[in-house]
């Protein structure tokens, strides 16, 4: 069951924000390893998956048009951790296909919208000052 509807402005594809689960984590390492993050790897992810607590692991799912080779292919996903009143937002990344379709955006506003109702009251991130691109996302999302 999808936590959220299109988050895409193309109108024949559909993006599906969810849990992430186990089945999840080799597409998740593939998105983090193309993105130049620190890498968890399969193992730390699955490790947060399993002692998730406090944390929230979602993913962006793209339902693409029939004639496209692959379908329910995951876009993005982002992983977080509630300390205290406080959302650490840890990993965002989008493969680079999908990016400037609003996908990240979408994993932000769900991942805040969550944290809220798990009563944080603020959140913070970390990004590296070349980013230029992950910046403007999360200014865009308010963060300053």
């Amino acid at each position: 069951m999808p936590l959220a509807g299109s988050a895409s402005s193309d109108p024949s594809e559909a993006v599906y924000i969810s849990i992430m689960t186990e089945h999840d984590l080799l597409e998740v390492v593939e998105i983090e390893e193309h993105s130049g993050l620190s890498c968890w790897g399969w193992a730390a992810y699955y490790a947060e998956l399993q002692a998730s607590n406090r944390g929230l692991m979602l993913v962006a799912q793209v339902a693409l048009p029939l004639e496209q080779v692959k379908t329910d292919q995951i876009a993005g996903y982002i992983v977080a951790r509630l300390a205290a009143n406080e959302l650490h937002i840890n990993n965002v990344a989008v493969r680079v296909e999908y990016r400037r379709r609003g996908i990240g955006s979408a994993l932000l506003k769900r991942i805040l919208e969550e944290g809220k109702g798990l009563a944080a009251t603020a959140a913070f991130l970390e990004v590296r000052a070349g980013n230029s691109l992950a910046q403007a996302l999360y200014k865009k999302c308010g963060f300053r």
